[in-house]
This record gives C-alpha cells, structure tokens and sequence, in this order.
C-alpha cells in the first residue's frame, strides 16, 4: 500500500476523501502496480507515461496528459504555469518519475500543485524502484 504523507492529515479541520475519489485512487495505484510489474525498473519516464495511462484507460478512467494549468499571481494569470504528468478523472494529481535518488523538492512540488489546482489528492509514482509499493507516495490536503 503507497505511504500516506502523514503531514496533510495533522491540519486542523482535515476530511477523509469521499467514496468515488478513493475507488478511483485505487485504480491509479493498480495500474501503477501492474505498468511495473510489466516493464520493472530503469526506463525513461516517458514510456512509463503513456503505459501508466493506458493502464487507467482499461480501467475505465478518464485522464489528461501534460496538463497545462495557469497560475494567477498578483492579479494576473500566467499561462506558463504548471505542467502536470497526469490528471485523472479532473480530480488527482499523478507526478511520475524514473530516477534512482529521490528528491525532496517532488513532495513540495505535488503539495503546491494541489494547493494551486484546489485538487485534494495526488501521487508521487516512482517507477525506478525495485518494488513499486516503495515508490508511491500519497499526499491528501
């Protein structure tokens, strides 16, 4: 089972997600498991991509690829924002990676995506891991 970030569940005020969002969130994590049991580690990030989404599309779900989203900052709206890896369902944040060290600055990176996209739920997938379940993270605001 893919880690919860412990972090988001300390605020104050904080509600579990509703039934539909958590069926769907099992699904991302099912065609995590099954694009690498299929192909294991050490590919680059692209080819992880398109077999993750067409896992997610067997699975009946709808999704976006390098999504584009605007920031609004002082005002204004900048459309050279955030590029998310995968959308799922309009509804959760997928950032995929292949490298060997993780970094830190990936659980900041979906934390301020979903504060910006006022989504609540997103994973950090990394399929360069000797078993998967180490490389997915949950992050619920």
């Amino acid at each position: 089972m893919p880690q919860s970030h412990e972090d988001t569940k300390k605020h104050k005020g904080y509600k579990p997600l509703d039934v539909a969002t958590e069926r769907i969130a099992k699904l991302v994590v099912d065609a995590a498991f099954a694009v690498h049991i299929n192909l294991g580690p050490g590919l680059l990030e692209r080819v992880y991509e398109v077999c993750f989404c067409h896992e997610l599309k067997k699975r009946g779900l709808n999704y976006s690829r390098q999504v584009d989203i605007p920031i609004v900052y002082d005002h204004l709206t900048f459309e050279e924002g955030l590029r998310l890896d995968v959308l799922v369902e309009d509804s959760i944040i997928c950032e995929l990676k292949a490298l060997e060290n993780v970094n830190p600055v990936w659980e900041a990176q979906i934390l301020s995506h979903l504060k910006l996209t006022d989504k609540r739920l997103g994973f950090l997938i990394n399929f360069n891991v000797p078993k998967i379940k180490d490389g997915i993270k949950r992050f619920v605001l």
